[in-house]
C-alpha cells in the first residue's frame, strides 16, 4: 500500500478504536504533524468517510487557547467500509433461517453466537470483581472483532464496542442485540443497560453496568476514582 494509503488506513483505524478524536490526538499516536493528519480528515471527509462529531463533543472541551477543538468520527458510510464483504450474504441467510424455522430460531441463534464469544469469561460469582468480569467481556469481544474498551463512569462502569462486525446484519435483526445485553447481564448477575448501538447509527456500542461500594475496583488493587479512571480491555 502506498505511504499515504497506509497513514489513511492509520487514522481510520484510530478513529475506530477510540474515536471521536482531535486532529492533534491523531497526529500524537501517529508520530506526524497536525496538518498532515487534517488533510487526510479532508479527504476522509469529502468521501463521507468521517464527520464533526456533535457540537459540545470533547473530553476536556477546549485545548489551549484558541477555537475549540474539532473531534472527528466515522460516519455510518465509512463503518460500512470496513464491514466484512459477506453482510449481503450473512442477512440473506438470516432472513432465510426465519422463514423455515421462525422468529424464535434467530433468537437462538443469536444466544449461541454471543456466548461462543464470551465463552470462558468467568461470571462475578467466580471473579469477585464486576470490574473484572466487565474486562473480561471486553478482552474477548475485542478478540472478536469488536474493538472494545471499558471506562469507569460516576456510579458504573461502561462497556464500549468501537467496531461491530455484523453491524449491518443487527439493524435487522436486533435480536443479536439483545443476546449481547442478556449475555452480559447473566455473567455480571445484575441488569445492565444498552445505551447506544452502531446498528442504530450510533457512534459505538455502549452497555451501561451500574457498581455498588466496594465494586470500582479489579480484585486485588485499590480503589480508584471513578471520575479519573479509564481501563482498556487491552489492558
Amino acid at each position: 500500500m502506498h505511504a499515504d494509503g497506509q497513514t489513511r488506513a492509520a487514522v481510520v483505524s484510530l478513529l475506530v478504536e477510540d474515536g471521536p478524536l482531535t486532529a492533534g490526538e491523531i497526529a500524537e499516536r501517529l508520530g506526524i504533524s497536525p496538518a498532515g493528519v487534517r488533510r487526510h480528515l479532508d479527504a476522509l471527509v469529502d468521501a463521507g468517510d468521517v464527520e464533526l462529531a456533535s457540537p459540545g463533543f470533547g473530553r476536556g472541551g477546549e485545548r489551549g487557547r484558541g477555537r475549540p477543538a474539532k473531534w472527528f468520527q466515522l460516519t455510518a458510510t465509512g463503518r460500512g467500509k470496513l464491514q466484512h464483504a459477506y453482510d449481503d450474504l450473512a442477512g440473506a441467510a438470516m432472513r432465510k433461517l426465519r422463514d423455515i424455522a421462525g422468529e424464535e430460531a434467530i433468537g437462538e441463534f443469536a444466544r449461541d453466537r454471543i456466548e461462543g464469544i464470551v465463552d470462558g469469561v468467568r461470571p462475578v460469582a467466580e471473579s469477585g470483581s464486576v470490574v473484572d468480569t466487565v474486562g473480561e467481556i471486553a478482552d474477548a469481544l475485542t478478540s472478536a472483532g469488536y474493538a472494545a474498551n471499558t471506562r469507569l463512569v460516576g456510579s458504573g462502569v461502561q462497556i464500549c464496542q468501537h467496531h461491530c462486525p455484523v453491524a449491518h446484519v443487527a439493524a435487522e435483526f436486533p435480536e443479536l442485540c439483545e443476546a449481547e445485553t442478556a449475555a452480559f447481564t447473566e455473567l455480571l448477575g445484575t441488569h445492565v443497560q444498552r445505551l447506544a448501538t452502531i446498528a442504530n447509527g450510533d457512534c459505538a456500542c455502549t452497555t451501561h453496568v451500574p457498581l455498588m461500594i466496594g465494586d470500582i475496583q479489579p480484585s486485588g488493587t485499590p480503589v480508584a476514582d471513578p471520575t479519573q479512571t479509564s481501563r482498556k480491555a487491552s489492558r
